[in-house]
């Protein structure tokens, strides 16, 4: 009995330190196929899980076809991201960790992810998000990046 309280609470721990997941908002066609679903570039929106306030939209290059219909296609390293205050902050930056991951996507069925990252400039009071594309092979330079200064919000 002990060791399945252990197991819960160790599960609900790991679930509080998730990154965000996204929600699809609308996918737009790029290339036609024949065969499969067509290539398509997808925005999804996600709000940063630590700062309430923020929220961060993604775009990101989805490949069709048959592989891309069965989940067996890489995306490609393709993606936008802009992120803004849409809220009032009431995180104390410096309570923040200097650096913490945001969101992650798989974008191919193995060892590739989009992820995104907070870094803090805390001298300009600002949130820095930086995407990246990581692959355990041959890693990629891809990236994006958006910053969200932290301002006073409406009474």
């Amino acid at each position: 009995m002990r060791v399945f309280a252990l197991l819960l609470l160790l599960g609900v721990g790991l679930g509080l330190c998730r990154p965000a997941s996204a929600e699809d908002l609308s996918c737009l066609s790029t290339t036609f196929r024949i065969l499969g679903a067509n290539d398509k570039v997808c925005v999804s929106v996600f709000d940063d899980p630590k700062v309430p306030g923020v929220a961060c939209h993604i775009s990101q290059a989805r490949t069709g076809g048959i592989k891309g219909s069965l989940g067996l296609a890489e995306d490609p390293s393709r993606f936008s991201i802009a992120c803004r205050q849409v809220g009032a902050i009431s995180v104390d930056i410096n309570t923040l960790p200097d650096e913490d991951s945001v969101y992650s996507e798989k974008t191919s069925v193995f060892f590739k992810h989009t992820n995104v990252f907070r870094v803090l400039d805390k001298k300009r009071n600002t949130l820095v998000y930086i995407a990246i594309s990581d692959k355990i092979v041959n890693g990629s330079p891809m990236n994006a990046i958006s910053t969200v200064p932290i301002m006073p919000w409406g009474k």
